[in-house]
């Protein structure tokens, strides 16, 4: 089986600090690697993390303010500088695209590597290419700011108990899942009968808005949920000052939505310990996690 992570690579906000990097998130999911927002210092965070930076094959902006996306040049430089052959999906609001290109071409290099740009201009299905469902929904932060959606495709799986009552065997269980039926003993087994179908996993990004419906509808029924929560309830006039949530309203939007789990990430310099951040979520929605430099977060199926 694949890797299956959350990998934090920055959960700082505006400015970084001497514990938090810019905002970065790298979702490695499906032999496939996600990677959302890249702030300032997201390559050298790579390097801290021990991954790969190759590894990354779509890469998601939710809007152009710095620090989510001042590393995204860098980044592709260096996946252009170790010559990676697979495509790079790059997925980001239209209304940024002049933003994207000065950040794609802000320096000299030889371009080799296929970047493949998806400009959102409106919400709704981004793309399904059969590996994953990307959904768009626009947030309010007074500029144009994208929250996704991925999801992975539902899968067939197989009862043994069924498929050994029925007598289905061997090769004859990879054809039953491509023909959808299959004659054993002079009797019709139809798939549905020995299956189930195991619906897809999703995980919805939400950061830089304040509360709003469409956050909540970008995340319906996720499995996890990546929320800002930029400030405590202590902070609420900043929070609403800057078009942000605080970890109360990040928690309620999880609330609302039915995720099955909270990662509280964006945090303002003036918290040294977002703990406090979670343990305020955590009194709305008990299964808060709190992003951290380098932290992991499995989300096995």
């Amino acid at each position: 089986m694949s890797v299956r992570d959350i990998v934090i690579l920055g959960c700082s906000s505006q400015q970084p600090t001497r514990f938090r990097n810019h905002g970065a998130y790298l979702i490695r999911w499906n032999d496939e690697g996600l990677l959302f927002d890249p702030g300032e210092g997201t390559q050298r965070q790579f390097i801290y993390a021990e991954i790969a930076p190759p590894v990354v094959t779509r890469i998601f902006i939710s809007h152009f303010h710095g620090d989510h996306c001042l590393g995204l040049g860098s980044m592709l430089m260096r996946l252009n500088l170790d010559k990676v052959t697979h495509p790079i999906h790059c997925y980001y609001p239209a209304s940024g695209k002049k933003n994207f290109d000065r950040l794609r071409y802000g320096c000299i290099y030889r371009e080799n590597i296929n970047v493949v740009e998806h400009p959102v201009k409106q919400a709704g299905l981004v793309e399904d290419d059969g590996k994953f469902k990307i959904e768009a929904v626009f947030l309010e932060h007074g500029v144009e700011n994208v929250g996704w959606r991925i999801t992975e495709p539902d899968t067939i799986k197989f009862c043994p108990e069924e498929l050994k009552r029925c007598g289905v065997m061997g090769p004859d269980v990879r054809k039953l899942e491509l023909d959808k039926k299959i004659k054993i003993n002079g009797q019709w087994i139809h798939l549905e009968e020995v299956s189930y179908v195991r619906p897809g996993d999703a995980i919805a990004y939400v950061v830089d808005t304040r509360p709003c419906p469409q956050a909540i509808e970008i995340a319906r029924g996720a499995k996890v949920l990546i929320c800002e929560s930029t400030y405590l309830e202590a902070d609420r006039d900043k929070a609403e000052e800057y078009l942000h949530m605080t970890a109360k309203q990040a928690a309620e939007v999880a609330l609302a939505a039915g995720v099955k789990q909270l990662i509280l990430t964006h945090f303002s310099a003036r918290y040294r310990d977002p703990e406090e951040l979670g343990n305020e979520a955590r009194e709305i929605f008990p299964n808060t996690l709190v992003a951290d430099d380098l932290k992991r977060f499995p989300f096995p199926r």
